[in-house]
């Protein structure tokens, strides 16, 4: 399968069969994590994967909706603020490499048949508590992860590239 064929087929599930992630499928995904580009390589990210039902349950405060909890495993992808890199103006780089680790093991769950859902959408504090996590990390997503329901999702509709790409300028026309 191709990038692009990858890409396109990738969508945001939110109904998983009860099939549980086989763990040399989850080692994949982070391999795919480890390869991730972060700023200056620091790598800031932290995964913390909820698969047993204690685990699960304890963390329906964090986020509430029923068809999140259908799938087998959930992944909170975490950023070590400490350890991220900072611009000298001061912004901090570590939740855009943590975004971008976590989407190299949603496109690798996509192309080993399993389903993810980025989720922001979450009460923080709750899951800094639930996840034991120190002060200097933060959740910045979740998702689920497993067999999906339905393998396609039709709606997927995107914009133009003539409406995000500008030329010498924001608003400058593209020639090509």
């Amino acid at each position: 399968m191709s990038f692009y064929e990858l890409a396109h087929s990738r969508f945001s599930v939110r109904k998983y069969k009860s099939l549980p992630v086989e763990e040399e499928t989850l080692e994949e995904l982070f391999k795919a994590v480890a390869l991730a580009p972060s700023a200056c390589n620091i790598q800031p990210w932290v995964f913390i994967v909820l698969r047993d039902e204690q685990s699960r349950l304890s963390f329906r405060t964090v986020y509430p909706r029923e068809w999140f909890y259908s799938a087998p495993v959930i992944i909170a992808a975490c950023c070590d603020h400490d350890r991220s890199w900072k611009r000298n103006d001061g912004k901090d780089f570590g939740e855009i490499d943590v975004a971008i680790a976590l989407d190299h093991l949603t496109l690798v769950a996509a192309e080993r048949g399993l389903g993810t859902c980025w989720v922001g959408n979450f009460n923080v504090e709750t899951a800094c508590r639930v996840l034991r996590l120190p002060a200097n990390v933060a959740p910045v997503a979740l998702t689920p992860l497993g067999y999906p329901v339905a393998t396609t999702n039709p709606e997927k509709v995107r914009k133009e590239i003539s409406e995000f790409v500008f030329e010498g300028y924001f608003g400058g026309k593209r020639t090509t």
